[in-house]
C-alpha cells in the first residue's frame, strides 16, 4: 500500500526569513541524496495559515515512510539543522495518507 507522508510545520511569522533559510539547507541535503527528496508546499488558500510549510513525499509502503522518519531522527546533519529550526516552531505534526489507486 502506497502512502503519502506529510510533515506540517507552522512557524513564527516574524521569523519567516530565518526559517526558510534553514529549510533551504534541508533541501540541499535532499539534493545531495543524504535525505529522501520531497516537495514543499506553502498554503495560498486553505485551512492552514501562510506561515506553514508542508513537506510531503510518496512512499511505496508505510514501513518505507516510517524508515524515512527514523532517518530524519538519526541523521546528524538533519538533527543539527532541526535543532536550529525548532526555536521558530509554533507547532508541527506528521500525517500519513493511504494512496487510493483504483
Amino acid at each position: 500500500m502506497a502512502v503519502i507522508l506529510r510533515m506540517v510545520q507552522q512557524f513564527q511569522h516574524s521569523r519567516t526569513d530565518e526559517f526558510m533559510a534553514l529549510e533551504k539547507e534541508f533541501s540541499q541535503l535532499e539534493h545531495r541524496g543524504i535525505l529522501p527528496r520531497g516537495e514543499r508546499l506553502i498554503p495560498i488558500s486553505g485551512r492552514e495559515p501562510r506561515n506553514t510549510v508542508i513537506w510531503q513525499r510518496r512512499f511505496e509502503s508505510l514501513a518505507d515512510a516510517e524508515a524515512a522518519l527514523k532517518l530524519f531522527d538519526t541523521n546528524p546533519e538533519h538533527t543539527g539543522l532541526a535543532n536550529q529550526q525548532k526555536h521558530f516552531f509554533e507547532c508541527t505534526w506528521v500525517e500519513f495518507y493511504e494512496v487510493v489507486d483504483w
